[in-house]
């Protein structure tokens, strides 16, 4: 059944971007004209003058709303908090740092009115992006897949169109330890690819270094995979299994003297036995910090201040 849309929300949160806010929201104006539209701004704590253009955009176009949060809470909870005040009967989310060129948005747009509820962006090529970069975001994506049996798609990201009902269903998901991609996959809806090429960054440092990136993707797969716990579990019981092999092979070597007793075989035993229990531990921690994150309810995050957003905007 085609779609018409009442209202377009475009959703994009910033960190430490004063230099792309105005770009940015030139190129969607650019691309959305004749489309009624909204641009959801979200200012992730940045300590630049990124807050003070957005205010400025606001007060020049009232299609321009900004949601500052009181520090920053990083981009998972940032680009919630965008969708959260999202009016719009379709809902596209994406970087606000020009990579997700604002231009793909009308052939999105088009898969919605034709009845898809999820349009997401599949980059064919990651301009300006290290060899090291894109291997290990081939591989994420591929151990994410296996592990938690989700059609997630390779070289997918945040970039993407949800329809009304679509991010109803992902609002509704109070997790705090947030995967928006995978989310959007886990909620169903009829979801399509639409092919991009993502850019090299126009202004600005990306705001993911790999520490960050490793912190993220573990997150990603604890929040849909219990996995290794089960590889704790599993490396528990074949080390217990080895042991008792090796109760008889020691009584037998000590008797028939093959053996010379020492020290270094002892100490290495020891230290390998003890990594991996420190491993399966410390996996064991992490869930069990992901409870202890929950059960607190605090909120995801904190507006601060609001722009052209009334008061039944806010929540």
């Amino acid at each position: 059944m085609a779609r018409e849309e009442r209202l377009l929300s475009v959703v994009a949160p910033m960190y430490e971007e004063e230099a792309t806010v105005e770009p940015f929201l030139a190129r969607v104006r650019a691309a959305l004209e004749g489309v009624p539209f909204e641009v959801v701004l979200v200012d992730d704590g940045s300590k630049d003058g990124t807050a003070a253009a957005m205010a400025a955009a606001a007060a020049a176009d009232p299609r321009v709303k900004v949601v500052a949060l009181s520090r920053n809470f990083g981009h998972q909870p940032a680009l919630t908090a965008g969708l959260e005040h999202a009016r719009g009967d379709a809902v596209v989310m994406l970087d606000g740092d020009l990579q997700d060129p604002p231009e793909l948005i009308p052939t999105m747009l088009e898969r919605w009115r034709e009845g898809v509820d999820v349009v997401y962006a599949v980059r064919e090529q990651r301009l300006g992006e290290t060899v090291f970069k894109k291997t290990t975001a081939r591989w994420f994506y591929r151990a994410f897949r296996r592990l938690t049996s989700m059609d997630l798609a390779v070289e997918s990201g945040d970039f993407r169109l949800m329809d009304r009902r679509a991010l109803d269903a992902l609002l509704s998901m109070p997790e705090r330890n947030r995967f928006l991609r995978g989310m959007t996959v886990w909620v169903g809806f009829t979801q399509t690819a639409v092919p991009f090429v993502r850019e090299e960054r126009s202004a600005g440092v990306t705001k993911y270094p790999l520490r960050k990136m490793l912190r993220f993707s573990f997150d990603a797969i604890t929040s849909f995979s219990s996995a290794p716990l089960q590889w704790a579990t599993f490396l528990g019981f074949a080390f217990s299994f080895l042991a008792f092999l090796g109760i008889p092979l020691t009584i037998i070597a000590r008797y028939t003297q093959i053996y010379e007793r020492g020290v270094p075989s002892t100490i290495l035993i020891i230290l390998l036995l003890g990594g991996i229990q420190l491993i399966t531990v410390g996996i064991i921690g992490e869930y069990v910090g992901r409870i202890y994150d929950e059960v607190k309810h605090r909120p995801l995050y904190v507006v601060g201040r609001r722009i052209n957003l009334d008061e039944r905007d806010e929540s």
